[in-house]
Formats: C-alpha cells, sequence, structure tokens
C-alpha cells in the first residue's frame, strides 16, 4: 500500500512524498503501520483509517528531523502490489 504524504516542514512549500507502508491487523484489535524505508517509523491505530493519519504525522516527524540533522530523505523504491486476501 503506498502512504501519501503532504509536508511543509520549516514552513517550505509543501511537498508530495510517496513511501510504502505496510498495515498490520494486530490480534487484540486495531492495526500497526510501518515504514519499511524509514527504520524505525511506526504508529498504530484503532481503525485503517486512524492508523494511516497516525502514520502520516510519524512521517512528517521523520522527515523533519532528518533535515534538521542535514540527512537525506531516503527515496522509497518499492513497487505497489495489490493482492486479494
Amino acid at each position: 500500500m503506498k502512504g501519501f504524504g503532504k509536508s511543509s516542514i520549516n514552513n517550505s512549500n509543501p511537498i508530495l512524498i510517496k513511501f510504502t507502508v505496510i498495515l498490520e491487523p494486530q490480534e487484540e484489535g486495531g492495526f500497526t503501520v510501518t515504514v519499511p524505508t524509514l527504520p524505525g517509523c511506526i504508529s498504530e491505530g484503532e481503525t485503517i483509517e486512524e492508523a494511516l493519519n497516525n502514520i502520516k504525522e510519524a512521517i512528517e516527524l521523520y522527515i523533519k528531523v532528518l533535515k534538521e540533522d542535514g540527512k537525506p530523505i531516503p527515496q522509497d523504491v518499492g513497487e505497489e502490489v495489490l493482492l486479494d486476501a
């Protein structure tokens, strides 16, 4: 699943960056979502919508820290694959 996010980090012009996100349903309920391209970028939510909104915020914060540290933003090289489950 590709995640889309507009970011206006540091009051610059908004940018559009696509990252692959992985949503995993949890046995106790809710979803965990990770971004393989951004190690340690993880969030969760009770619904898919909440989990995706939360990971968008986590991605924005992750990128903000990278920019503050003068590090490059990793590029997602994954391919989109849709599966009938």
